[in-house]
């Protein structure tokens, strides 16, 4: 039920709240927020918004930055890591001077509602459910230092195996050793169980948590199944939760996707699938896998456009050293079932036909999931719209191990791009299906791009400490 201006006024007495804090989200996908006392709050908040500077969001030129900030009240949440009781909302861009509060288009969260709206526009579906698996590291001490004379990043976890000869360390995990480890190797238990009751708490039902392979603290939060524009504000709180957790039990989280050398990356894979009238769309007792043909077009759809996805499913430099092929990475351009190197896995544990879906193994959490869902759901509506049958293209099914394969059969495999800028190239060649119904903007895209050129040229010329070891003494 939708939260009216009196519902929030009641939480804010009922809770003596005393600030108001407005989290909104800038084009990397962070959140940024503004603040006022409760006691200011009213109708008129609601109706004329905040403003903020979208240029310094990375949204707008500078002319016409100046926007107003609307306030979502069903997005309201008591924020449980502020001492002084606050009241935390999501919630939407307006521009400024317009009568009826245009959205601005490039504002994340109307873009992933537009995305909605062409998707029920097309009359595949109505709505599309997903569940992202957030994989992460907890360290317990970490640094870095970029400076003329100082390239350094040190990370530690006290249970990894390269503490195996510390003194007063308590117990080891062996490399690569660490899936499902149980106490007393399990050290950060509580830390995430507290997470997952806050996220609870946050009105975001999770399946589970665990440790993942890497032994030098990785782990994996599993939301349920959501709606993809709630489950976009859920990102966001679940990632504010795990970092702000984190550093209340002295520790420190990261989404980085290779952050050790030599361990497991981080990934989020994302599941999908779509309803109409609340009926599955994906399901067929008699298609491969007991998917139907419309979820063949879709994946064909995400295989299609794959290249020009990663650069905003994967839109950091360090999102390519854990694509890497040879490894469990899903790099293969494909799709099988419970094969975790295609690019698209179906899981056979999902046997009811309202949870037959597939999952999307590249993408991390360094995305804007705003972008990133939305982007997902506009390339498997063009998969559908074009009927692009994933099979007909050789892009699978792959029901065999991918790793077995002689090096003639695995030359032919399709793989994903292997740095950023070869993804920003694709992007830039293939962006149709983005705007299609005006979904994804072009000054978006453009601006995107362009800021992430930037980034990808002042990486390349920062010297790398393994640039000494290789060519220090030539």
């Amino acid at each position: 039920m939708a939260r009216s201006v009196q519902d929030i006024l009641q939480l804010i007495e009922q809770n003596d709240i005393k600030m108001i804090d407005f989290k909104m989200v800038d084009i990397n996908g962070q959140f940024r927020h503004v603040t006022i006392p409760a006691q200011h709050f009213s109708e008129d908040t609601m109706r004329d918004g905040i403003g903020f500077d979208a240029s310094n969001y990375g949204y707008a030129v500078v002319e016409k930055s100046d926007m107003v900030f609307i306030p979502d009240p069903d997005t309201a949440v008591i924020d449980p890591f502020c001492s002084v009781p606050t009241l935390s909302m999501t919630g939407n861009a307006m521009i400024i001077g317009h009568p009826e509060n245009k959205p601005l288009a490039q504002y994340p969260r109307n873009i992933v509602l537009a995305a909605e709206q062409y998707l029920r526009d097309s009359g595949v579906a109505d709505t599309m459910l997903i569940l992202p698996e957030f994989e992460f590291y907890l360290f317990d001490q970490v640094g870095w230092d970029v400076q003329p004379n100082c390239i350094a990043a040190s990370v530690d976890a006290n249970q990894s195996y390269w503490n195996s000869a510390s003194e007063g360390r308590g117990v080891i995990v062996p490399k690569q050793k660490g899936y499902h480890v149980a106490k007393p190797f399990d050290t950060s238990f509580e830390c995430r169980s507290e997470m997952c009751m806050l996220m609870e708490e946050a009105g975001i039902p999770i399946k589970y948590h665990h440790p993942e392979v890497a032994a030098s603290g990785q782990f994996e939060i599993e939301p349920r199944l959501g709606q993809m524009s709630k489950m976009a504000d859920a990102t966001m709180m679940i990632k504010y939760i795990i970092h702000n957790t984190a550093i209340k039990h002295g520790k420190s989280a990261t989404f980085m996707p290779k952050p050790i050398y030599g361990e497991a990356g981080s990934g989020m894979h994302v599941h999908m699938l779509l309803l109409k009238d609340g009926e599955p769309v994906f399901s067929d007792d008699n298609g491969y896998s007991h998917l139907s043909r419309t979820a063949h077009y879709f994946m064909g759809g995400l295989l299609k456009h794959i290249s020009s996805l990663c650069a905003i499913t994967n839109p950091s430099t360090n999102s390519f050293k854990r694509l890497v092929p040879g490894f469990e990475a899903p790099v293969t351009v494909g799709y099988a079932t419970s094969n975790r190197s295609a690019v698209i896995r179906i899981p056979a544990y999902a046997k009811t036909p309202s949870l037959r879906r597939f999952e999307l193994r590249n993408p991390d959490a360094t995305c804007n999931p705003y972008f990133c869902y939305a982007a997902l759901l506009m390339a498997g509506l063009d998969g559908v719209k074009n009927q692009i049958d994933p099979h007909e293209h050789g892009w699978g099914p792959f029901d065999m191990n991918l790793y077995h394969l002689p090096e003639e059969e695995k030359a032919k495999l399709q793989g994903l791009p292997t740095s950023l800028e070869a993804a920003l190239d694709a992007l830039e060649a293939d962006h149709d299906y983005l705007t299609a119904g005006g979904v994804f903007p072009e000054e978006l895209l453009s601006n995107f791009i362009k800021a992430k050129r930037a980034e990808c040229r002042q990486m390349a010329a920062i010297p790398h400490p393994a640039e000494f070891d290789r060519y220090y003494n030539l």
